[in-house]
């Protein structure tokens, strides 16, 4: 019979994320159901952990709010606390809390969004990246992350992309810079799989990948990324980033620019099949 053993209880109060501020409320909610119902199953810490194959510590630190449950520790604490799903309805709010603190609101609006049009013009949209080019991307953040923030970022960012298939389905446009697909964000093998990703998504009935073809002269992608939305009430957003620093723009005057802006850049961007011809050509080339 295994001792009983159990970490002190409590809440994360006083612990923060990296960069600064208290860890999200998401976690420490999670991590007092999660006691709860692993109380009321009359188990402590380290039976729960030997049950879904987790540590003792990893158990204590989800509880207490310090650390994320990830979706396969979510499912097997379902199961075995017979918890009828209720953790797993939290899971999206605790992959949300592990982005950029920047992003998150916006990410909230992104998850129920009606359609998503977006310009990108240095890198592949976090929407469409694989797991090694996500990783490449946080491994270059100035200054550096560590590796738990850094896939605690990735995980997030691949959690996204339930937008791509999520029913019912949303409308989604990307326009990505031909500079963008041909910058070498990670090895050969990560931009390799990468421009596979962006080939297999094209082929998505609700989903459009164009390409922005390098070309001297201006155009007004030039003026950096962004992002057109429309919400599941039907309100139109927009969304622009820069150095880590976020804003939702919904003035109806700006948002309406956003939208003329992006119906030019559609125009002057390769349509679909051309788009995928040159996609096929860097991967051709690699």
């Amino acid at each position: 019979m295994s001792t009983v053993r159990e970490t002190r209880g409590g809440r994360a109060g006083k612990a923060k994320e990296e960069g600064g501020g208290d860890l999200p409320g998401a976690w420490a909610a999670y991590g007092r159901l999660l006691q709860h119902l692993r109380k009321r199953a009359g188990l402590n810490q380290q039976q729960l952990g030997e049950a879904i194959d987790y540590s003792l510590e990893q158990v204590a630190s989800v509880e207490q709010g310090r650390r994320p449950a990830k979706a396969a520790f979510t499912r097997a604490a379902d199961q075995v606390l017979e918890a009828g799903g209720v953790l797993e309805v939290l899971q999206d709010e605790v992959d949300r809390a592990k982005l950029p603190r920047f992003f998150r609101n916006f990410a909230v609006i992104e998850a129920e969004a009606v359609s998503r049009f977006s310009y990108d013009p240095l890198l592949v949209p976090g929407l469409l990246q694989t797991e090694g080019y996500a990783r490449a991307v946080f491994a270059g953040h100035c200054p550096p992350l560590s590796e738990e923030i850094i896939d605690q970022h990735t995980e997030a960012r691949l959690s996204r992309q339930k937008l791509l298939t999520r029913v019912p389905l949303a409308e989604l446009s990307f326009i990505v810079s031909e500079e963008a697909l041909r910058n070498p964000v990670g090895n050969a093998e990560v931009m390799r799989g990468q421009w596979q990703r962006l080939l297999e998504v094209g082929t998505l009935r609700n989903v459009e990948v164009q390409v922005m073809p390098a070309a001297p002269g201006f155009h007004s992608g030039l003026n950096g990324p962004f992002v057109v939305l429309e919400t599941s009430e039907h309100h139109h957003l927009g969304y622009i980033e820069s150095q880590e620093v976020g804003c939702v723009v919904r003035d109806p005057a700006e948002v309406s620019a956003f939208g003329l802006r992006y119906g030019k850049l559609r125009s002057q961007a390769l349509n679909a099949v051309e788009s995928a011809r040159l996609i096929e050509r860097l991967v051709g080339e690699a």
